[in-house]
């Protein structure tokens, strides 16, 4: 399994326009072949930070949505909302206790 972490950091204008794109196909994005999970998480101590966890059955998968249709209709108009580049971090489950 995959576990994908993406933070982002939005401008205050750009959240409500995310959160609209992030409403709207996150039920796609969910049901994508692979995805086995998805969260959205609000920063609690700043209102323009989000970070999406994704869990994914391989890097293939994952792979496949980001090469989609579906993660390029979603990608091109939420990057154009940042403040700053977005970090994104992919992990293999170690240990779980």
């Amino acid at each position: 399994m995959i576990i994908r972490i993406v933070r982002m950091h939005f401008t205050e204008t750009g959240v409500e326009e995310f959160l609209s794109i992030f409403h709207q196909h996150k039920n796609a994005i969910r049901n994508f072949e692979g995805c086995t999970h998805l969260e959205l998480l609000k920063d609690t101590s700043a209102p323009t930070i989000y970070t999406t966890l994704s869990h994914w059955n391989s890097t293939q998968d994952l792979d496949r949505y980001r090469k989609s249709e579906l993660f390029g209709t979603v990608w091109v108009p939420v990057k154009t909302l940042f403040a700053e580049r977005p970090q994104a971090f992919s992990f293999e489950k170690f240990i779980e206790l």
